[in-house]
């Protein structure tokens, strides 16, 4: 059922602009430039999506499927989930080519190490919980519930990028195995907020997606 939902989601409900944003993992391999903007792209492909699918009528066509209310939230967070976590395995050879090609560090901000992805998943769920819990309280706002869930995520890209040029924080920013090492305490953070995260979004999601009439 999972997987036949995300390939519905996939096949018929994403704009291609999701599968554009997702391929912008590889900017990663840029000099110079605020890696950052990677989780910003991953926030907005699923955005336009749902944009695009308020157009569409794609959530009042999958409630007409033989589906509980529920699974149209499951299919909601299983495409950005996969877009998200697409964008970042997309992103990981890059990374490594960039490390190798361009040691120097990158000047814009923070490098592509283990502490960005740990900071990324973090970013991701912030905005996937304020997104998708505000957009199924209606299942039409999609730009107010946006603009809601890109304010704080933007936040958190900004202080990820300002952060690593503070003094103390510079292992934040390095490459080198050791630095590198004891950055892994935040990626396993960022990874089991964002798995905890998208549980408590889905759950909530559908709680409040059972009350709206469509």
């Amino acid at each position: 059922m999972m997987f036949k939902l995300l390939y519905k989601e996939l096949r018929l409900a994403a704009h291609p602009n999701l599968f554009i944003f997702t391929l912008l993992g590889a900017v990663v391999i840029v000099p110079a430039y605020p890696y950052g903007m990677v989780f910003i792209f991953g926030c907005l492909g699923p955005f336009i999506t749902f944009m695009y699918g308020r157009e569409t009528n794609d959530i009042y066509y999958t409630a007409l499927l033989p589906l509980k209310k529920k699974d149209t939230v499951k299919a909601k967070c299983l495409m950005m989930v996969a877009a998200q976590i697409g964008q970042l395995l997309i992103s990981l050879p890059f990374a490594f080519l960039r490390a190798g090609l361009l040691p120097g560090g990158n000047p814009a901000g923070i490098e592509a190490n283990v502490a960005y992805y740990g900071f990324g998943f973090m970013v991701y769920t912030v905005f996937n919980v304020i997104f998708l819990t505000q957009f199924f309280k209606t299942a039409h706002k999609v730009g107010a519930s946006f603009l809601k869930a890109i304010v704080p995520a933007v936040i958190g890209v900004v202080i990820m990028e300002v952060i690593v040029h503070l003094p103390g924080f510079e292992w934040l920013d390095s490459i080198e195995l050791d630095q590198m090492l004891r950055q892994l305490p935040i990626l396993v953070v960022g990874v089991v907020l964002y798995i905890s995260g998208m549980l408590f979004t889905y759950h909530t999601a559908a709680k409040r997606f059972e009350q709206v009439d469509l």
